[in-house]
C-alpha cells in the first residue's frame, strides 16, 4: 500500500469517526421532535455562522468555482461575486422568518407557508422544491468526491463505493443527531472548505513563482488569442472578456453564441439562482433553529461576503487560472505558455480534475498534505449532504407523513419518520449519482434555478402584504415551469411526450432561473392584484404589524431607506448586471499587458475585487447600519403552532389521493423517461 493511500484512509477514518461520535453526542440530547428538527431553537450564534457558509458553499465551490474559471475564464469568474449576492438573500429574510419562527412556532417552512397564506398547496410545493434542489445537489456532490477519492487512491478504490461509504456516514450522524449533530459537524466542515480553497490557491500562485510570473503568464494569453473560447464580440481573447449584454441567441444546442454564453445576462441570471440557495427551504428551518439573530449579521457580512468572497475572488481564480500554466492545458498548450508541468493534463470532458489534479500533485510531494486537502473536499461536501438531507427529511415526516398519513403521531413516531426520510432521500441521491448520471446532470441543473423561485412568496411573507395566495401559489407554478422548460430536463421530457421545444437551453443568453423568475413575477402580480380580497389582506397583515413593531427603524434611519434601495440596485447593477461590462478594459485593454494593466492583473478581475470590497460595505450597511440582520431590542413571545392542515376529514382524504396520484404519476413518467430516452 502507498503512503498516499496509507495517508488518505487515516485521515478520512479519523474525520469520520469524528463524525459519527458528535451524532452520537447530539442525538442524546434529542428528546422530542421538535428537539430533532430544530435542535430546540437553540443553535448558538457562532455555530450557525460557520455551519451556515459552510451551506450556502460547499462542494459545488471547492470543486466546481476553480473548474469554470479553468474552463471559462475571468467572465465566468464575475460569479464569484455571487458571495455577496448569496449574503444579500439572507439579509432579505433570515431575520423576518426567524421572528415568525419563534413568534408562531413554527418548525418547517410549510408550517410558515400554509399559516400565512392559509393554503394547503403552497406546503407542498415547497416540498418539491426541497426535494428537487437536495437530492440531485447531493447527488452530484457525491459523484464529485466518488471520483476524487477513486483517483487519489489510484484506482485502488471504486468511486461507487467510495459514495456508498461516504453516504452511510452522514446517514449515521445525521439520523443520530438530526439538525444539531448536523450543525455540530458542520462547523469543522465549513472550517475545512474555506481552508482546504485557500490552500490550493496559495500551492498554485507558490508553483507559479509569484504574481509576477503570474501576471506575465496572464499577458501572454491574453494577448494570443488563444483558447476554446475563441474572440469575444470585441476581438479580445474570450477568457477575459464578458461577451456582451446579451445576445439574443436560441439557446445552446441551437445556437452558440459569440465568445462565450457569459454575457452580463446570463451572469446576473445565474446569480439570482445562487441568491436562491438562501431562500432554499432548508436554510429556512436552519435560521429557525438558531438561538438568536446575533450571528446572522456576522455570517452575512464578514463570513460569507467578506471570507468567502476573497476566497472566490482571489484564491479560486489563481487556482483555477493558474491550471492553464501549471500543465492543466498541456505544457505548450493553448495557453500560449507554461510555467511548469505540475499539473496532470485536465481532461476537457470532467473539470471536477481540476481541482484533484491539484491535489494529486500536492499529495506527490507530501502524501500527508494532499490527504488532509482531501478531507477538505469531502467535508465541502458532507456538509451539505447532511444539512440538506436532515431538513428535508423533516419536512417529510412534518408537512407529508404526520397531516397525510398520521395526525395522532406522537414525538417517537414523527422522528423515526424524519429519520427514514433523511434515508430516502440520501439513498436516492447515491442511486442517482450512481446509476443514472444523466439525470444527475439533468436534475442538477434545477436545483438552484427552484430554489430561487421561492423569492415572490418569501418577499410576500417578509415584505409585501399584498401578494395574496393565489397570486403566490400560481406565480410559484409558473416559475417552476419555466425553469424545466429551459433546462435539458424538460427538453428530454418534451421529447418523450413527442413535443419538440422550439427554443434551445438557456435562449437569449439567460439563465433559467432567469426565465423562471420573470414567469413568476408576472403571474404572480397579476393573479395578486385580481385575487385582492378584504379579509384575506387583512389576515396577513396581522402578520406584517407583528414585524414592523419588531423590526422598526429609528426615526434617523428612516430617511436611508432610499439610499439603501439604491445602493443595492447600483452593485447589482455594476458587479452583475449590465455594468459588468465596463470592466472588460475600464483598466486597460485585455491584450495590453502588463504595461497597461492599471492595477497589475487583467482589468475584469481588476473590476471583480473592487465590486468584492464594496459589495462587504453594502451587505455590511444594510445588516448592521439598517438593521436588517442584528440582534432585535425587544423580546419575542414564542408561540404554538398554529397550522391547520385540513378544515375536514374529507378534505384530507381528497389531498391524500392527489397527492399519492401525482407521486405515482411522476414516478412512472420519469422512470419510462429514463429508460426509454
Amino acid at each position: 500500500m502507498s503512503s498516499n493511500l496509507v495517508w488518505l484512509v487515516a485521515l478520512i477514518g479519523a474525520y469520520w469517526a469524528f463524525c459519527i461520535d458528535w451524532g452520537v453526542t447530539a442525538g442524546r440530547l434529542s428528546s422530542t421532535a421538535g428537539d430533532f428538527h430544530l435542535a430546540d431553537r437553540r443553535l448558538p450564534p457562532w455555530i450557525f455562522v460557520v455551519t451556515a457558509t459552510g451551506i450556502s458553499f460547499s462542494g459545488w465551490t471547492f470543486f466546481g468555482q476553480p473548474a469554470l474559471i479553468f474552463r471559462d475564464g475571468f467572465p465566468f469568474a464575475e460569479i464569484s461575486l455571487g458571495a455577496v449576492a448569496i449574503a444579500l438573500t439572507g439579509v432579505v429574510f433570515t431575520k423576518r422568518q426567524w421572528l415568525l419562527g419563534k413568534r408562531f412556532g413554527y418548525i418547517t417552512p410549510g408550517d410558515m407557508f400554509a399559516d400565512y397564506f392559509d393554503s394547503e398547496m403552497l406546503p407542498m410545493l415547497v416540498l418539491l422544491v426541497a426535494l428537487v434542489f437536495a437530492i440531485p445537489f447531493v447527488s452530484m456532490q457525491l459523484s464529485a468526491a466518488g471520483f476524487l477519492i477513486a483517483n487519489l487512491s489510484g484506482g485502488a478504490v471504486e468511486p461507487s463505493f467510495c459514495m456508498w461509504v461516504m453516504t452511510a456516514v452522514v446517514f449515521l450522524y445525521a439520523c443520530l443527531g438530526g439538525i444539531r449533530g448536523a450543525a455540530y459537524v458542520g462547523v469543522l466542515q465549513g472550517v475545512l472548505l474555506v481552508a482546504g480553497m485557500i490552500a490550493l490557491g496559495l500551492f498554485a500562485y507558490i508553483k507559479m513563482g509569484g504574481m509576477d510570473a503570474f501576471g506575465g503568464a496572464l499577458a501572454h494569453l491574453g494577448a494570443s488569442h488563444a483558447g476554446p473560447l475563441g474572440d469575444s464580440t470585441k476581438d479580445y481573447n474570450g477568457y477575459f472578456d464578458v461577451s456582451g449584454v446579451v445576445q439574443f441567441t436560441a439557446g445552446l444546442g441551437r445556437e452558440t453564441p459569440v465568445g462565450s454564453i457569459w454575457t452580463t445576462s446570463m451572469i446576473l441570471t445565474y446569480g439570482f439562482a445562487l441568491m436562491g440557495i438562501q431562500a432554499a427551504p432548508a436554510f429556512t428551518m436552519w435560521g429557525f433553529s438558531s438561538r438568536t439573530p446575533k450571528g446572522f449579521a456576522a455570517q452575512q457580512v464578514w463570513a460569507s461576503a467578506g471570507v468567502v468572497g476573497a476566497v472566490l475572488v482571489i484564491f479560486a481564480v489563481i487556482e483555477g487560472m493558474g491550471a492553464h500554466f501549471l500543465g492543466g492545458s498541456g505544457v505548450s498548450g493553448h495557453a500560449g505558455t507554461s510555467l511548469s508541468s505540475w499539473l496532470s493534463r485536465v481532461e476537457s470532458n470532467n473539470t471536477d480534475t481540476v481541482t484533484v489534479s491539484y491535489i494529486n500533485a500536492i499529495g506527490k510531494q507530501a502524501p500527508w498534505f494532499g490527504a488532509l486537502i482531501a478531507v477538505c473536499a469531502i467535508a465541502a461536501v458532507q456538509v451539505v449532504a447532511a444539512a440538506f438531507a436532515t431538513t428535508t427529511g423533516s419536512m417529510l415526516a412534518h408537512d407529508l407523513y404526520r397531516p397525510y398519513f398520521n395526525p395522532k403521531a406522537s414525538d417517537r413516531q414523527e422522528r423515526l419518520a424524519a429519520r427514514i426520510g433523511i434515508g430516502l432521500v440520501l439513498l436516492t441521491a447515491l442511486v442517482v449519482a450512481t446509476y443514472f448520471p444523466s439525470a444527475e446532470s439533468e436534475l442538477g441543473a434545477l436545483a438552484l434555478a427552484f430554489g430561487f423561485q421561492l423569492w415572490p412568496a418569501l418577499a410576500g411573507i417578509c415584505w409585501l402584504p399584498w401578494v395574496s395566495r393565489q397570486g403566490a401559489t400560481l406565480g410559484l407554478i409558473a416559475g417552476l415551469v419555466a425553469v424545466v422548460l429551459t433546462e435539458p430536463f424538460g427538453h428530454s421530457l418534451a421529447g418523450f411526450f413527442g413535443f419538440t421545444l422550439p427554443w434551445g437551453r438557456w435562449p437569449w443568453t439567460v439563465y433559467s432561473a432567469g426565465w423562471g423568475i420573470a414567469a413568476n413575477v408576472t403571474v404572480c402580480s397579476i393573479v395578486s392584484l385580481l385575487t385582492r380580497k378584504s379579509v384575506d389582506r387583512e389576515r396577513r397583515l396581522t402578520f406584517h404589524r407583528f414585524l414592523a413593531g419588531m423590526t422598526r427603524l429609528a426615526p434617523e434611519k428612516q430617511a436611508l431607506k432610499p439610499v439603501a434601495w439604491a445602493i443595492t440596485l447600483g452593485w447589482l447593477f455594476f458587479a452583475l448586471g449590465p455594468g459588468a461590462v465596463f470592466g472588460n478594459s475600464l483598466f486597460g485593454s485585455p491584450t495590453g499587458g502588463l504595461s497597461v494593466w492599471v492595477l497589475g492583473v487583467p482589468s475584469l478581475w481588476a473590476w471583480q475585487l473592487i465590486w468584492w470590497a464594496l459589495g462587504i460595505m453594502m451587505v455590511w450597511f444594510l445588516a448592521y447600519k439598517m438593521e436588517m440582520s442584528t440582534v432585535i431590542g425587544r423580546s419575542v413571545e414564542f408561540g404554538v403552532p398554529v397550522r391547520s392542515y385540513f378544515r375536514s376529514v374529507s378534505d384530507a382524504n381528497k389531498w391524500r389521493q392527489w397527492l399519492l396520484g401525482i407521486v405515482l404519476f411522476g414516478a412512472l413518467a420519469t422512470a419510462l423517461h429514463w429508460l426509454f430516452s
